[in-house]
């Protein structure tokens, strides 16, 4: 499957897998870089959730690009 940026804005950036049952959204917050993965109950893998704080973009950025592999659904 492939994953969509369906949000963007100056606070969020988020993709939705293309199956809709899924999403990775990367936000900075007052403390550092925050980025989440949410699976939905109904996902034929059940619900899924992970997040984690980054101190700089850059690591933020590579843990969406493992989470983008990691949460790929054939």
């Amino acid at each position: 499957m492939s994953w969509t940026e369906v949000r963007r804005d100056e606070r969020i950036v988020e993709w939705e897998r293309s199956d809709g049952h899924a999403t990775i959204r990367i936000r900075q917050g007052p403390k550092g870089w925050h980025v989440r993965f949410d699976r939905l109950h109904q996902s034929p893998e059940g619900r899924g959730y992970d997040t984690v704080q980054c101190s700089d973009e850059e690591s933020a950025d590579e843990t969406v690009a493992e989470w983008k592999a990691k949460y790929d659904v054939e």
